[in-house]
């Protein structure tokens, strides 16, 4: 595996790039060798945050984690990830999709009888109303939700708008 460490208001240091190479590093045993993974160390006020983004074929496993320790934050993070891979690892086997950059020997290993499966519970159908971002946020907002599907009066295209940290919103755009 390929580490690329960066820190936003922070200072990489030797110990915290070993701490992330040791800890990150028991993944490897899911990976191939030309796997990259990009860790970014951040901090804002008390709070020390670790991103760790893994590009695959198709997919990205992406975890965050944040605590007042920047190595307790790198320790949350592994156990995260780990438990992604196991559940994407059943979903590949069920769906017999490839996997490029997972292990052969993590592939071919027994699944766990602790794992998920994922099973969907309920579906909802609507009327997908054309409005623009700004409109669906307040939407979003008086329903009480996380995320908000619309379809944009400027491009006719389905959306998502989403809550952030911070009070803040995203918006998500399909891209063909």
């Amino acid at each position: 595996m390929k580490f690329i460490i960066s820190g936003k208001n922070i200072n990489v240091t030797e110990g915290l790039r070993s701490a992330v190479n040791d800890k990150i590093g028991k993944l490897e045993k899911y990976f191939t060798e030309d796997t990259e993974i990009y860790v970014t160390l951040s901090t804002e006020k008390e709070r020390q945050k670790i991103e760790v983004t893994i590009p695959m074929k198709g997919n990205i496993v992406r975890a965050e984690q944040e605590s007042s320790d920047m190595y307790v934050s790198i320790d949350l993070v592994e156990e995260i990830i780990e438990r992604q891979l196991r559940k994407y690892k059943t979903k590949l086997i069920e769906k017999r999709q490839t996997a490029v950059s997972l292990n052969k020997a993590f592939i071919d290993e027994e699944p766990a009888d602790d794992e998920e499966e994922i099973k969907i519970i309920r579906t909802k159908r609507f009327a997908v109303k054309p409005m623009d971002a700004e409109e669906a946020c307040v939407q979003m907002e008086l329903l009480g939700h996380n995320f908000f599907v619309f379809r944009n009066a400027y491009t006719d295209e389905v959306n998502v708008v989403y809550k952030r940290k911070g009070n803040t919103y995203g918006l998500i755009e399909p891209e063909f």
